[in-house]
C-alpha cells in the first residue's frame, strides 16, 4: 500500500495533568470568575491565609494550569458587534501547512481564536466584525483565496453562552 503523502507526523508527547486539591480547584475556580479579585478576597472566599493563597496561585502558574488573566470584552463597545464561526477545510494536511495556515490566520486582525480540529472541517475560527460587509471582505481577502483551501462555510453567531471550565 503507497504511504500518504500528506499524513501528519506525530505530534508532540501528551503530558500529565498536575495533581490539584480542593484548594487548587477552589482558587481556579474563583479566577476563572474574576481574574481580577484581590487576593485578600480570593483568600477569604477559598478559606485560606492570605500569604497561602499568593503561594499557590504562584505555584498554579508555575505548573501551567494558569497561563495568564485576560479581560472579557464588549466587542459591540469596540465597534465589532457582529462575531460568525468560519469552517474551513483545508486541501492538504501536511503538519508544516497546518500549522503554518493556524498560526497566519490566528494573527489576523478580528480572530477571536482559531481551533484546529477533527472531522469534515480542519480549522474552525472565531471572528468579529464591523458589520456583514466587513465580514464578507474578511473571508474573501483572507481565507477563500488562500491556496490550499478548499472549503469555506460562515455561521453567523447570534449569542453566546459562555460555559465554565470549572463545573
Amino acid at each position: 500500500m503507497p504511504k500518504n503523502p500528506h499524513r501528519l507526523t506525530p505530534g508532540p508527547a501528551p503530558t500529565v495533568p498536575p495533581v490539584l486539591d480542593h484548594v487548587d480547584r477552589a482558587l481556579v475556580a474563583e479566577l476563572v470568575a474574576d481574574a481580577r479579585i484581590s487576593n485578600a478576597a480570593l483568600a477569604r472566599t477559598v478559606g485560606i491565609a492570605e500569604s497561602t493563597c499568593v503561594g499557590r496561585v504562584r505555584s498554579l502558574r508555575e505548573r501551567g494550569v494558569i497561563t495568564g488573566f485576560h479581560a472579557s470584552l464588549d466587542l459591540a463597545m469596540l465597534g465589532r458587534p457582529l462575531q460568525a464561526v468560519i469552517a474551513i477545510g483545508l486541501a492538504g494536511h501536511d503538519r508544516a501547512q497546518v500549522e503554518t495556515f493556524g498560526d497566519e490566520i490566528a494573527a489576523l486582525p478580528g480572530v477571536l481564536s482559531a481551533h484546529n480540529i477533527s472531522g469534515a472541517d480542519d480549522f474552525l475560527v472565531h471572528v468579529c466584525a464591523q458589520s456583514p460587509e466587513d465580514l464578507r471582505d474578511f473571508v474573501l481577502d483572507n481565507i477563500s483565496s488562500r491556496p490550499g483551501v478548499k472549503h469555506v462555510q460562515t455561521s453567523l453567531v447570534f449569542r453566546s453562552h459562555p460555559g465554565s471550565p470549572t463545573g
